[in-house]
This record gives C-alpha cells, sequence and structure tokens, in this order.
C-alpha cells in the first residue's frame, strides 16, 4: 500500500514519498530564508501592511484562479478553521514584517526559527501529540544553535528582535493549527481562505493607521509579486498538502532550515555576516534536524532504548524486533495512537 491510514484518518506517506515530501518542505524553507532580505528592503521604502495586503492579494488571486474550485469542498467549520488559521498566520507576518525594519535580516530568520521550539509544546498542549523522544532532542540542539545565532555578546536581543519573537509564536500556532486541521478537509481550499484573510486584515490595517500609498514603485510590485507567488500561494499550498499526512513537529523540523538559508542569503545579498558562534549555530541547527530525521546518532539511540529498557529486561527474546529501526510512517502512527 502506498499509504497507512492511523485511527484518525490521516493518511502518512510512504517512505519514499515521506522522501520527496520532506525535499519539498525543504524547498519552502529555502523560498523563505530567500525572502528577508527582499522584505527588508521592500518596507524601508514602502508601508509594512500596504506591502504586506499586496502581496495576500496577488497570493489570494492566484490561488483564486488555480484552486478556486476546491472552496465548495470546505464545510462551513472548515471555512471557520481557516479563518482562525489566517489570523495566527496574519499575526506572523504582521510581527515579522515590523520587526524586519529594527533587525537584521538574519536575525529575523533566526528568531523565526524558534517556532521549531513552541511547535512541539503547543502539539503536546493543544493537540494531545506527544513528540518522539529523537524529536525532542533534535528540538533542544536547535534551540542552542538558534540561541548561538540570534544573541549578542551581551546576550540581549534588540527591539525588533523582540517583535520578531512575536512572530515565532504566531508561526507555532499555525504549524499546530494546519495539522489539526489539514486532515479533515481539502488542503487547497484551507490554503486558500487563510491566505485571503491575511490579505483582508493587511488592507484593514493599513487603512486603520493611514499608510495607503496611491502608487506602487515598479520595484516593489516585483517584490510583492515574488513574495506573493513563490513565497505565500505556491509555498503555503505545498505546506498545507504535505502537512495533511505528516505531524506539526516533523514540518517544524524541517523549517529550522529557514534561518540557514535567511544568513546565507543574508551574507550574499545584503552582505550580513556572523560571528564565528553563528556558524556554529547553524550547524546545531542542521544537526538538530538530521538527528530528528534520521537518527543516526548514538543520543536518539540511548533515548528510545531506555525507555524501552524494561520491555528489554523482561522480553528478551524481543530485542530484535523492538531496536529502533522503524520508518517515519510508523514513528507517526505510534505518535498519533498516543492518547
Amino acid at each position: 500500500m502506498p499509504y497507512a491510514m492511523n485511527s484518525k484518518g490521516r493518511r502518512w506517506l510512504s517512505q519514499p514519498q515521506q522522501w520527496r515530501a520532506d525535499v519539498l518542505l525543504l524547498l519552502v524553507a529555502l523560498i523563505w530564508g530567500s525572502t528577508f532580505v527582499l522584505v527588508k528592503r521592500a518596507v524601508a521604502q514602502y508601508p509594512v501592511y500596504a506591502f504586506l495586503f499586496l502581496r495576500f492579494a496577488l497570493a489570494t488571486g492566484v490561488l483564486l484562479v488555480l484552486f478556486g474550485r476546491h472552496l465548495q469542498r470546505l464545510s462551513p467549520s472548515m471555512l471557520l478553521a481557516g479563518v482562525a488559521i489566517g489570523l495566527f498566520l496574519f499575526g506572523g507576518y504582521a510581527f515579522q514584517t515590523v520587526g524586519l525594519q529594527y533587525t537584521s535580516a538574519s536575525n529575523a530568520g533566526f528568531i523565526t526559527g524558534l517556532s521549531v521550539v513552541i511547535v512541539p509544546m503547543l502539539s503536546t498542549v493543544l493537540l494531545r501529540r506527544m513528540p518522539e523522544p529523537q524529536a525532542l532532542l533534535g528540538v533542544v540542539l536547535a534551540t542552542v544553535g538558534l540561541a548561538l545565532l540570534t544573541m549578542g555578546k551581551d546576550l540581549r536581543p534588540s527591539h525588533g528582535d523582540l517583535i520578531v519573537l512575536g512572530c515565532a509564536f504566531c508561526y507555532a500556532l499555525h504549524i499546530s493549527a494546519v495539522s489539526r486541521f489539514a486532515p479533515q478537509t481539502d488542503a487547497l481550499a484551507l490554503t486558500l481562505v487563510q491566505v485571503a484573510v491575511v490579505a483582508v486584515l493587511s488592507g484593514a490595517a493599513s487603512l486603520a493607521v493611514g499608510e495607503w500609498p496611491r502608487a506602487i514603485p515598479a520595484h516593489i510590485f516585483l517584490a510583492a509579486a515574488f513574495t506573493g507567488v513563490l513565497a505565500t500561494a505556491l509555498a503555503f499550498a505545498i505546506q498545507n498538502a504535505v502537512q495533511a499526512r505528516t505531524t506539526a513537529t516533523h514540518t517544524a523540523l524541517i523549517f529550522t532550515t529557514e534561518p540557514v538559508f535567511a544568513a546565507l542569503f543574508g551574507f550574499l545579498l545584503a552582505g550580513e555576516s556572523l560571528a564565528a558562534w553563528g556558524w556554529v549555530g547553524c550547524g546545531l541547527i542542521l544537526l538538530g534536524m538530521l538527528l530528528a530525521e534520521l537518527r543516526l546518532t548514538i543520543g536518539s539511540s540511548l533515548i528510545q532504548g531506555l525507555s524501552r529498557s524494561a520491555h528489554l529486561s523482561a522480553k528478551p527474546a524481543a530485542t530484535a524486533s523492538l531496536a529502533p529501526h522503524s520508518s517515519t510512517c510508523d514513528l507517526q502512527e505510534e505518535e498519533e495512537r498516543r492518547p
């Protein structure tokens, strides 16, 4: 069978399909990482909420043309869920875009990545879904890496850093909410609703603060088109479709590469540089993701072995069958079966 079905109706991807899905999520992280410098330059010359409206209005138009027919598949309850997810998404982009005016593109990318630490906790509290031990170990490494990347010599974040921290919380809520509702409805329709909500709220915010400009410079329109079509319409369509068959923690761990890409593009496009400990942080983020996804380190095996030691000692003949060799789909099914 190409898919495994869990008790909650979520179809899991087979191992080859899981790898392809992971590559798509990695592509989304790369696209998002590439936009930090672009957005920072745009909002330095154009009002924040007006730019967000232009970006998400273009994204909504593209999604309507391509997937508008999917809206008829949404039930009233799922429509309301899409609106709620859109609120989280608007909060994330509002905090991030405002914060970019007061901090570097690299720092904004790294702090946004803190959502990887918040998501497992939200999944535990809101979704009653305990992350796998190796995923938690990966989160610890990613947290240390993000701290090294974000904090300065005095270990104090800037005003802009604190604003972007609000973005991380909103993105964590967004990932958790998508993981909760995407398996229950049409993922593309859900994407369209939440993107449209961000466009409406951005337009309302722009009017409320009186920052609606009359003219749109060509370079601002191009920046909005790139971020709207690739980083919004395409990226969120991929995220919602893939997340319907995987967990919030799995998605968040792959998204830890976004700040690494943000640092890379910040260096290439804006001349931003990192200190030595910053690059160490990049390495820890990647190691945390690889540890959680591939389980190639001794630490992961030790954690799983300790958690099962009682069973192994009681049933020595079963040692081979309990060894940590399960596929990603098996681990996800085990995770979903927990109360």
